[in-house]
């Protein structure tokens, strides 16, 4: 049975159809805007960007690399280049500024697939089987990745990488490597909702690890004005992080490492709830509401 409840129909009603999914615009023109760079040189033999989502280097002067990536690479006994150190220093400053799991909800391309199949769950009604995916198995994976870099001598990660592999598959046409994508696409549609995502990928966990001290976070600066519509926790990719900003009695600030600052609570709110700000949002909401700034 399909969802009795619209979610963000109010949203939309209220603020206009733009102000109820720019965020979620903008994030996709973000996605395949990245694409389309690396996709200029193959294509139409402009290289703007040479590389790919692991290691790039930009207008042959800016080298960007994963720092995961780099990470396994040490893990496995090699000397990286200084190129790359220098490239994944500045990823990591990025991220520490921007959220670490931006780059989860802005840059990797799985995003949409995941996205997609969690938003015709819910437009088909689909519950699940019941599968129920504990949140620290990410971590888990995270540990074997290195583990196994470490036993191998090699980024073994990389081969299996669903990222990679999308990625390498929208430019260079890698067959067999969409059926990694086809299956995360059902998994996540017909057994476990968000759970390639929330509950598998050590890229996202570790993203998160930068995420614990990232400057920009969603704030819930005006909580008082909820009115329970659970439009935001139906949308969001990691719900359980809206709770204590939203319903605590706490700070109003969204701090936890796994906020993607996808910014579809944003969206979605017709009460205008969540705005995004930084880490200290909490001070400066607490000063403005004083006695002596009335």
């Amino acid at each position: 049975m399909a969802e009795k409840h619209s979610i963000g129909l109010e949203a939309i009603e209220k603020k206009g159809w733009w102000k109820a999914h720019q965020w979620l615009i903008l994030r996709r023109f973000s996605q395949f805007g990245i694409l389309a760079l690396f996709l200029l040189g193959p294509a139409f033999g402009l290289w703007l960007v040479k590389g790919n989502l692991s290691s790039s280097l930009t207008l042959d002067i800016l080298p960007l690399t994963d720092p995961y990536v780099l990470l396994q690479t040490i893990v496995a006994g090699a000397k990286p280049l200084s190129t790359a150190i220098i490239g994944a220093v500045i990823i990591t400053v990025f991220y520490i500024i921007v959220g670490g799991r931006t780059y989860c909800s802005w840059v990797c391309p799985v995003n949409i697939v995941t996205d997609t199949a969690s938003w015709l769950r819910r437009k088909l009604g689909i519950k699940g089987a019941g599968t129920v995916i504990d949140k620290n198995v990410r971590y888990y994976s995270l540990a074997a990745t290195l583990i196994v870099a470490f036993v191998m001598q090699t980024v073994a990660w990389e081969l299996v990488n669903p990222i990679s592999i999308l990625h390498r598959g929208i430019i260079f046409a890698i067959g067999m490597g969409w059926s990694v994508i086809l299956f995360i696409f059902l998994f996540d549609l017909l057994v476990s909702n968000r759970a390639w995502c929330g509950r598998l990928c050590p890229v996202g966990a570790f993203y998160s690890v930068i995420g614990a001290v990232s400057q920009l976070r969603i704030t819930a600066d005006n909580r008082d004005a909820c009115n329970d519509c659970m439009d935001c926790f139906q949308v969001c990719p990691e719900p359980q992080v809206i709770s204590p900003a939203l319903k605590g009695s706490g700070k109003p600030v969204i701090t936890s490492a796994n906020c993607t600052n996808c910014a579809r609570c944003i969206d979605v709110c017709s009460e205008d709830v969540f705005h995004i700000s930084s880490r200290y949002a909490d001070k400066i909401i607490i000063k403005n509401r004083s006695p002596e700034a009335q």
